[in-house]
């Protein structure tokens, strides 16, 4: 047995810029579980040189991208060869590099496919130099290198991968290059397939006009296409559904959603986890090194994290936010202070996910935070998302125009690194999606591993993890609720959070060890690999 992962993007380290937010760090934390359990995986990806993009704000909020260049050779070491596709009626070279990752118990393999060759054309060169950055075209171009491209990589590196796993359906073309190679036989295929879907909405899933696959693909796509694609357009999830013999969702309600989405298809689900060794920081790895000392191999028994003294958990808790706090103030100069309740808001600005919804009604929450609460935002527009750059922008003018009376910050250039910071000193973590369109979501994983606790409509893994009041905050659980009515929630238990943690530390700090105790056992990748071990990779 041997597994091959196909992801898009990887988040494995954050000096490495090939990814841009959940999906990216979802499949790094994979590799890295795998790693530790010393399972046969390796992940294919693509080298963007210039990244995803570097984040600066201009003083009134305004998104600007920089796109400086990678040098990849500090962190993984070329390939010594070299295989060619037809891209357009182009001859195409795809180089790799390959990156290792040392875990617990044996190391995994990336590789990181790169189109940045003298061999071609200026265009071509140009194919994997950018994540999520181009228009239609170079997104089918950068999926034909990913599936085809990989699939022809690994056949030289890796001759004896027996289940090729796409990480969402970017990765569907290379189900074409597998039916090339085995004759046309698509039950061979399904046999050696297994597809992840992470998207709850249907305008996520990738489509392109058939006479643009056409034009790109040439004769790699097979005469029943669209039977195996669909009619008016070459649907990648489709395709990837067709073509693997297992099918899953991320979280048990995205499993319920895509089964809606895709009727007639046996969609499981394996709620997503992170990588706890990656995501624990500092003062939390002591103290469970002092506590449950097997936490590092069986992330399970932080179940016994009940049982570590109140205030060992407070000390752990404080050290963590001190550390984000004086990254807050030497950046911004805003004086924070660790003794304030501090609550985090970062994930990728976009409309659906309503960072600005707790400034609904601004004077009512400006009277419940007034000297005693302080929240940091963070988080990247797409650059061609010209909403999810207003909700930057409203949130840094909110931020100037009531800086008497609110203390909020917003920190530019939500990296992994950052969120490892903000993940680890956060009190609670805010999380205000419209439902259901968060498959999953992972960043207030993070947190539980951190004594932090979660606020958060009941969409995506909370669903699965909250017991409202005894490890977080449940915000509504009505897919109907207006805006406003979802604000009123929130408002409602955040004036109850509040009271808690300044009238009533003892209960606060019960909640915290609940967040551990009940949520990281579960929600973390150990088990979520484990559980793809057994019920699709065997």
């Amino acid at each position: 047995m041997k597994i091959a992962y196909f992801s898009m993007e990887i988040g494995i380290d954050e000096n490495i810029p090939t990814y841009s937010g959940g999906l990216g760090i979802l499949a790094g934390d994979h590799l890295k579980s795998s790693a530790d359990l010393a399972l046969p995986v390796v992940g294919v990806t693509l080298l963007y040189k210039r990244g995803y993009f570097l984040q600066h704000l201009t003083p009134d909020g305004i998104q600007l991208e920089a796109y400086p260049l990678f040098d990849p050779r500090g962190y993984m070491e070329p390939i010594p060869f070299k295989v060619n596709l037809s891209i357009a009626g182009r001859n195409v070279a795809v180089g790799a590099w390959k990156y290792r990752y040392r875990g617990l118990n044996g190391q995994t393999s990336v590789y990181f496919l790169d189109t940045d060759l003298p061999d071609n054309a200026p265009e071509d060169r140009m194919i994997t130099q950018y994540l999520y950055g181009g228009d239609q075209y170079t997104r089918i171009v950068q999926e034909v290198v990913l599936g085809i491209g990989g699939y022809l990589i690994l056949k030289k590196l890796e001759p004896d991968i027996t289940t090729y796993h796409m990480n969402e359906g970017h990765a569907a073309f290379l189900t074409l290059a597998l039916l090339r190679d085995l004759d046309g036989d698509e039950e061979k295929v399904r046999h050696r397939c297994i597809f992840t879907t992470h998207t709850p909405v249907p305008a996520g899933h990738d489509r392109f006009p058939y006479d643009m696959a056409y034009h790109v693909l040439g004769d790699y796509l097979p005469s029943n296409i669209k039977e195996l694609a669909g009619e008016e357009s070459l649907n990648m999830t489709l395709l990837a559904l067709n073509l693997s013999r297992a099918s899953n969702g991320v979280s048990e309600l995205h499993g319920e959603i895509s089964r809606q989405m895709f009727p007639g298809y046996d969609i499981g689900h394996i709620t997503n986890g992170v990588h706890h060794l990656t995501w624990t920081g500092p003062e939390f790895a002591k103290l469970f090194d002092s506590y449950v000392p097997e936490w590092r191999k069986q992330p399970q028994v932080l179940r016994d994290a009940v049982n570590i003294p109140d205030d060992a958990i407070r000390s752990a808790k404080l050290e963590a936010k001190k550390r984000l706090i004086r990254y807050v103030n030497s950046l911004t100069g805003v004086g924070f202070t660790d003794e304030m309740l501090t609550i985090c808001f970062a994930r990728r600005a976009a409309a659906y996910k309503r960072a600005t919804l707790i400034f609904t009604d601004i004077e009512y929450l400006l009277n419940l935070s007034y000297d005693r609460v302080q929240f940091i935002f963070a988080g990247k527009a797409h650059p061609q998302d010209q909403a999810g750059k207003d909700l930057i922008r409203q949130i840094v003018e909110i931020a100037h125009r009531y800086e008497d009376r609110l203390r909020l910050v917003f920190l530019p250039n939500y990296n992994m690194w950052l969120a490892q910071l903000m993940t680890q000193g956060a009190d609670v973590w805010l999380n205000t999606p419209r439902r259901p369109r968060e498959a999953c979501g992972t960043s207030g994983m993070k947190v539980c591993f951190n004594g932090g606790v979660n606020m958060s409509v009941l969409d995506g893994w909370w669903r699965e993890a909250c017991r409202d009041r005894v490890n977080g905050w449940a915000i509504g659980d009505d897919e109907e609720q207006t805006d406003e009515e979802a604000a009123m929630d929130l408002y409602r238990d955040l004036d109850d959070m509040v009271t808690m943690y300044y009238a009533a530390p003892h209960q606060w700090t019960r909640i915290m060890k609940h967040s551990i105790a009940d949520i990281t056992p579960y929600f973390n990748t150990h088990r979520m690999v484990l559980e793809y071990l057994h019920k699709y990779y065997l």
